[in-house]
């Protein structure tokens, strides 16, 4: 019987939870969910703090009805304020608030010093490959 190929898809799950594990206390001990997580830190590098829901969903990879469930219970924390254009009630829009910003860099330096334990247990080339190839696998059409 030939041998199955390592799963590409089961490689990455697996690397991201080996990843995970070194945000999920910090997120954990600010009560934030990865996604709720991954909106904020978007939003704090859109222009103006804000972005049309429709692209939020597709820059933090979340399945635009799972946003909504997001949306609101940040809307509620008070870290975002979610809006409709005058020009175009159809669209909807997310900012984040000054609370938002403040959860922000309460959680910055935390994420931060993870980022270089990981940059420092894989080392500086392999952490700079890994990035390389991950961007060049995004980038991949099928």
């Amino acid at each position: 019987m030939p041998k199955a190929a390592p799963s590409l898809t089961l490689a990455l799950l697996q690397g991201r939870e080996a990843v995970m594990a070194y945000f999920r206390p910090l997120l954990n001990k600010h009560n934030l969910t990865e996604q709720q997580w991954r909106v904020i830190r978007i939003l704090k590098q859109a222009p103006d703090f804000t972005l049309e829901s429709r692209d939020l969903a597709a820059l933090a990879c979340i399945l635009r009805p799972s946003l909504t469930g997001v949306l609101v219970r940040l809307e509620k924390a008070g870290h975002v304020r979610r809006w409709k254009p005058q020009t175009d009630q159809r669209r909807l829009c997310v900012t984040l608030t000054d609370q938002g910003h403040e959860v922000f860099a309460q959680m910055s330096k935390g994420m931060n010093r993870q980022y270089q334990k990981i940059q420092q247990r894989l080392g500086e080339d392999d952490y700079q490959t890994l990035m390389d190839l991950l961007s060049r696998l995004r980038d991949l059409q099928p």
